[in-house]
């Protein structure tokens, strides 16, 4: 009586464990993505790091994507790694943009790669005009008639055949 009684509560407990343990993955994605990553995303977003930081903010919204769509597929592991390096890239990025926010030369930079990026508004909306094209590709040549073998018996496709 005594064993059985020792036995069931042994069972009791390691199915209570087995099924703490197995919720933990959702647990734990709920403190570093949705508390931890969204709000390091939202703090980047309020410093602008859009336009000051590029790199580290695509990486970041990017990376909190793939958390949240990793945890959509029940994918805990993945999305909590997701998670962890939406909020590296986050922080990197708020930094970055607060650090040239107050920099006037890393202004001056930015603006200068935004012209280099920017397409030249003269012409053909950008675009070089094409002149002296010597790589015209040649005309098309004229295709052989096909003609039967006659040695392979199949004449498929070969006219007075029923």
């Amino acid at each position: 009586m005594f064993v059985r009684r020792v036995r069931a509560t042994l069972v009791a407990m390691l199915v209570a464990t087995s099924l703490f343990v197995g919720a933990c993955g959702p647990i734990e994605y709920v403190n570093t993505v949705t508390r931890g990553a969204s709000s390091a995303v939202e703090a980047a977003r309020t410093a602008n790091a859009a336009k000051w930081s590029p790199y580290w903010w695509t990486r970041a919204v990017e990376y909190l994507h793939q958390a949240r769509e990793e945890a959509a597929y029940a994918d805990f592991q993945a999305a909590n790694r997701f998670g962890r390096l939406a909020e590296e890239a986050a922080t990197k990025a708020r930094e970055e943009a607060l650090r040239r926010a107050g920099d006037p030369e890393a202004a001056k930079e930015l603006d200068m790669m935004d012209a280099a990026r920017r397409p030249a508004s003269h012409g053909s909306g950008g675009l070089a005009p094409v002149t002296g094209d010597d790589e015209t590709p040649p005309p098309p040549r004229p295709m052989a008639p096909v003609t039967d073998d006659g040695g392979d018996g199949d004449d498929a496709g070969a006219e007075g055949t029923p």
